[in-house]
């Protein structure tokens, strides 16, 4: 299955009737002709990290792999791999829709969440409707909207580092797409729910609100599925390359109003969703129900996090207060600087953001991988 190179008379007409141009058009036909290895280069820097003999705890992935079953689920589906996929999109639905608490209805299964994500923002937001995002944030909502000559409105965090929806509303009260990640990538802190509930109910009309929770399994936060169930203008995103530890098998949802998504789909039939191979379609959905191993997994990266945490308060070393996987780290000097001196003890700590530049992103690794750290910390003199 490959993806159209031409859009359908009704896509065009879409896109025409809410302000696209003929060059940004092309631009979407490109989009999603490339989907999503375009979406994830317009993310910014690359988070492929590729150096083996390095320590790798700055791309926010996990430190093991899928959890047991699934990973026992994935081997036993290379069998059958002779096989076109079935049944297993409708047993991961199931699966997600009994821990959720959503209608099958209401699911949609994707290669990750860039696909998804780059098509939300072609379909809600336009030229006369804007995207608004916190600052920082996870890049990629505001490259693709840029990309296409959107206007992007960026709101700093609150001082509790919560998304200050207030202001997004008010930074553009007419905007197609309000993006809130939480946990925040890169600050991994949590926007409360009633704040969530709030946008929806002051924004515009026509708008949805895009809830990013790549990170959700990490914390102890209640998900933001159940308002997707109550058929609000919201789309939940998920993803397992984080805590299921599935980021080279690339398995993501979306969970909304039918409606929602369908309108996502007049450019090329939502080719993508359908390209998921059996092995992570069963490693998901196998995962998703084990609750057990999900809360051991969390409660393993909480204690390894805690004891880097307590070293950097020991130090003096000022950091955001996490909900996730990762940290932010305020050296009080230029983070890119940092960066390096860690990559020559061999330890690949992540990146700054242009509103944090003395500040790099570090993710929480295996106890021997955040003991590398500790010792380059101390060995550095930070």
């Amino acid at each position: 299955m490959t993806a159209r190179t031409e859009l359908t008379d009704e896509a065009l007409s879409d896109l025409t009737s809410r302000g696209y141009s003929r060059r940004s058009i092309g631009k979407v036909l490109s989009l999603f002709a490339a989907a999503p290895a375009l979406g994830t280069a317009l993310a910014g820097p690359a988070v492929a990290q590729e150096a083996k003999s390095m320590v790798l705890i700055g791309a926010n992935e996990c430190w093991t792999g899928p959890l047991a079953p699934g990973a026992k689920a994935a081997a036993d589906a290379i069998a059958t791999g002779n096989r076109y996929t079935g049944s297993q999109r409708e047993a991961f639905a199931q699966a997600l829709s009994s821990v959720e608490g959503v209608p099958t209805s209401h699911i949609m299964t994707w290669p990750g969440s860039s696909d998804p994500l780059s098509r939300i923002i072609v379909t809600y937001c336009s030229p006369t409707r804007g995207l608004v995002t916190a600052d920082p944030t996870f890049e990629l909502a505001g490259s693709v909207a840029q990309y296409l000559g959107v206007k992007v409105s960026k709101v700093p965090l609150k001082a509790d580092y919560a998304h200050d929806v207030k202001a997004m509303l008010a930074a553009d009260p007419n905007a197609g797409v309000y993006y809130i990640c939480t946990p925040n990538n890169p600050s991994a802190t949590l926007t409360g729910l009633p704040d969530v509930e709030w946008l929806l109910a002051n924004k515009p009309a026509g708008s949805i609100v895009l809830l990013d929770e790549a990170y959700i399994h990490f914390s102890e936060a209640k998900p933001g599925a159940y308002l997707a169930a109550q058929n609000k203008d919201i789309i939940v995103l998920r993803t397992f390359s984080k805590l299921f530890g599935m980021a080279g098998m690339r398995l993501g949802a979306t969970i909304a109003r039918p409606d929602l998504m369908t309108k996502t789909m007049r450019y090329d039939g939502g080719m993508a969703s359908f390209a998921l191979p059996n092995p992570s379609l069963v490693c998901g959905t196998a995962s998703l129900t084990a609750a057990g191993l999900i809360k051991a997994r969390r409660d393993e990266m909480i204690a390894v996090r805690s004891k880097s945490l307590a070293l950097l308060d020991k130090r003096g070393i000022e950091h955001v207060p996490s909900d996730a996987n990762f940290f932010m780290v305020d050296w009080k000097k230029p983070a890119k600087e940092v960066q390096a001196a860690f990559a020559k003890e061999n330890v690949a700590i992540g990146r700054s953001w242009p509103i944090w530049p003395t500040r790099s992103r570090v993710t929480v690794g295996s106890a021997a991988e955040m003991a590398a750290f500790d010792a380059a910390v101390v060995k550095l003199n930070l």
